[in-house]
């Protein structure tokens, strides 16, 4: 197994890594709306901070040499299903090629945002 870091996505919080890579596979940790430069959150609805994650997705993937594409499964948090349809719509940018997914509505996420998302990606 290998670790993947980057100072471009939010550092760790815990014990844990942004990332491994197991044979073939990424698996990515779960993202939210931190911004890696300064340590906070992005301020703003769903649309911004989702904004965030998928940017911090972007590099944690770029990190172990792949993009959006080669992502097969995600796992999507939302603090409220309300958003669905605002954090759908900046979702389906990323992800065009349409992984499998699942989204949930979830009581309380890291530091109070409004979602977090998680991938696994495929490497070869």
């Amino acid at each position: 197994m290998k670790k993947i870091s980057t100072p471009k996505a939010p550092a760790a919080i815990g014990p844990y890594s942004q990332a491994i890579v197991a044979g073939d596979f990424l698996f990515a940790s779960g993202q939210i709306a931190i911004i890696p430069e300064t340590g906070e959150i992005a301020q703003g609805d769903i649309t911004v901070q989702a904004e965030q994650v998928m940017k911090n997705i972007g590099e944690i993937l770029k990190e172990a040499g792949i993009s959006y594409d080669k992502v097969v499964k995600t796992g999507c948090f939302l603090d409220d299903m309300n958003d669905f349809a605002a954090f759908n719509e900046v979702y389906g940018r990323y992800f065009t090629e349409k992984p499998a997914r699942s989204c949930v509505a979830v009581k309380t996420l890291p530091k109070n945002v409004l979602c977090e998302v998680e991938v696994i990606a495929y490497l070869g």
